[in-house]
């Protein structure tokens, strides 16, 4: 009862939240914060692993069935330089300073696992203000591909430094072979899982159970891959991309309900952590108090560990943002052209001819502009990973002793993430209309020039099969008939008034049918091609996609009916 309680609170304060343009997840803690002290109050209690194998897949997986895997492939190098390098060097960082500090007793073990809690920044909050502010594709698109390998490095760290303070064994002892084990077995079962899952669907056609069945996949990925030792979060992730890849197959109604119900999903479970968290403050704050430690401490060990996190990002953006621009000067400087004969220039380099892999050619090298880095480099906010993870820290140790300073890392992990929310979330609006990075005028041109791009794409790929349907026309059918089944499809109207009638025609309903929506597969088909190969907009693409399914949708529902 409490649970469904915190549900519908939550889900409450986030539609006041939107109505006001205000941001849901800082306001769902401060008012479950304050909840938390209302005198009497019991907050709702949940096994520290269920909180993260229920609330992260489905958001995880979510994410990945939206996102293009070539343009994830393209942006490659900067998500893995961000996702994985950075959260690193932010976890080790936070760890090394915590410890010699002193300012709370943490071990450099104990203070890793703050490192590792702290160190992933939660992208849903900076996707969703450059999306409304029009940041440019590529940030957009670095920024989606961080958030879904971040929590892989993060979570991996959390579950080494995790079981060396607790005494518990790992599969394996040395953690960077754990480290490379986890992350290449992960994929290959969220591969498995979702190739399994498309070959399913192809033999259900039934839209209701294809839904059902693709909210169990994210679990399945998560839990078959943590049986293996491996990581969970990368096997959903890649689940994701696999399923979302192939939804091309799957009919219009089951894209339709999936892409409604994820989205609720989505909204649900954000909400419920945050409400979870906010309801726990006071009891945190208890449990400091009954170990003995000074409020004032704690509160100084979370400023620096705030501190750490915000500077962080910034410098190792730019550091890297200047090695680029300084190897490039050098190069463009120092390089002297090879003879085509096969001699060495000065610098004792010879050609090579050996082409490059074709997945190496799509890799996009272009370096951000200096006002772009500066964005992504204040994009750090931490969110539903870093409280689910504060709150999934064991209670004991395998010997039943209590978990070394849990109290005071889940305080510090809680004043990060509200302190993040605050300075960062509220402040990136204002910093990206300060740089004009914005891609939108005032009459939304740019989103129109993709508009128009992705109705090219379908109407050209339309002509295309229409053309070959007036060459070769059904037999048997009158060529006026033919003429004009042609010309209601070109118009590609959505009046059913227009749409013919079964009962007065079966068989002219039947080619109508037929051809439209082999002309739908088409324009589908060649709009997936064009966004994967990075000349249409993700966002522009998935608006032109839903077009298309809600235009099936019509006419099948039209002749559904006169059926």
């Amino acid at each position: 009862m409490e649970l469904i309680l915190v549900v519908v609170g939550a889900i409450v304060v986030t539609a006041i939240a939107h109505r006001h343009g205000l941001e849901p997840a800082l306001i769902i803690v401060v008012i479950g914060s304050a909840v938390s002290f209302l005198p009497e109050f019991e907050p709702p209690e949940l096994d520290s692993h269920i909180l993260l194998t229920v609330v992260l897949p489905p958001l995880l997986y979510s994410a990945a069935l939206d996102f293009s895997f070539p343009t994830f492939l393209r942006n490659i190098r900067p998500i893995l330089g961000l996702g994985v390098g950075l959260v690193v060097v932010t976890a080790f960082a936070v760890a090394a300073v915590s410890s010699w500090l002193v300012v709370v007793p943490l071990t450099f073990a104990t203070a890793l696992v703050l490192g590792a809690i702290v160190a992933p920044p939660d992208a849903v909050t900076a996707v969703a203000v450059g999306r409304k502010l029009g940041l440019p594709k590529r940030v957009m698109a670095i920024l989606t591909g961080e958030s879904l390998i971040n929590d892989a490095a993060a979570l991996t760290l959390f579950s080494i430094a995790v079981a060396q303070v607790a005494g518990s064994h790992t599969f394996i002892e040395n953690p960077f072979l754990l480290f490379g084990y986890s992350a290449t077995v992960g994929p290959i079962v969220g591969a498995v899982l979702g190739v399994v899952t498309l070959w399913i669907r192809k033999r259900l056609a039934n839209p209701g159970l294809e839904t059902i069945q693709g909210l169990v996949v994210p679990f399945a990925a998560f839990l078959a891959a943590e049986e293996l030792h491996a990581s969970g979060v990368l096997a959903v992730v890649v689940a994701g991309f696999v399923v979302g890849n192939g939804n091309l197959g799957a009919g219009y109604q089951t894209r339709l309900q999936e892409r409604y119900v994820w989205n609720s999903v989505d909204v649900l479970l954000e909400a419920f952590v945050f409400a979870y968290i906010g309801l726990h403050l006071r009891f945190v704050l208890e449990d400091l108090r009954q170990a003995h430690e000074s409020l004032a401490e704690v509160a100084v060990a979370s400023t620096i560990v705030l501190l750490i996190v915000l500077v962080i990002r910034p410098l190792s953006v730019f550091a890297i943002f200047g090695r680029n621009k300084l190897s490039r000067h050098m190069e463009n400087k120092f390089s002297v052209p090879v003879p085509m004969r096969g001699g060495r220039g000065a610098l004792g380099v010879k050609p090579r001819n050996k082409p490059k892999a074709k997945w190496r050619t799509m890799i996009d090298r272009r370096a951000l502009s200096w006002r772009e880095n500066v964005v992504v480099s204040w994009t750090g906010m931490r969110g539903v990973v870093t409280l689910a993870a504060a709150a999934a820290i064991p209670a004991t140790t395998v010997t039943g002793e209590p978990f070394p300073e849990r109290a005071t890392i889940q305080a510090i992990a809680f004043v990060v993430s509200v302190g993040t929310l605050l300075i960062q979330g509220w402040s990136l609006p204002w910093l990206i209309r300060r740089l004009h990075l914005s891609r939108f005028s005032d009459d939304h041109a740019a989103d129109r020039e993709e508009e128009l791009k992705a109705e090219r794409v379908v109407h050209d790929a339309a002509d295309v099969v229409l053309a070959e349907f007036l060459a070769n026309p059904p037999a048997g059918l009158n060529p006026r008939v033919v003429a004009e089944i042609h010309a209601m499809i070109a118009r590609h109207s959505q009046d059913a008034d227009e749409m013919p009638d079964p009962d007065a025609l079966t068989k002219r309903a039947a080619v109508f049918s037929a051809l439209y929506r082999e002309v739908l597969s088409a324009q589908r088909a060649a709009l997936i091609a064009e966004r994967d190969a990075g000349h249409i907009e993700d966002e522009a693409a998935r608006a032109m996609l839903e077009r298309l399914d809600l235009q099936e949708a019509g006419v099948s529902a039209r002749l559904d009916s006169r059926f």
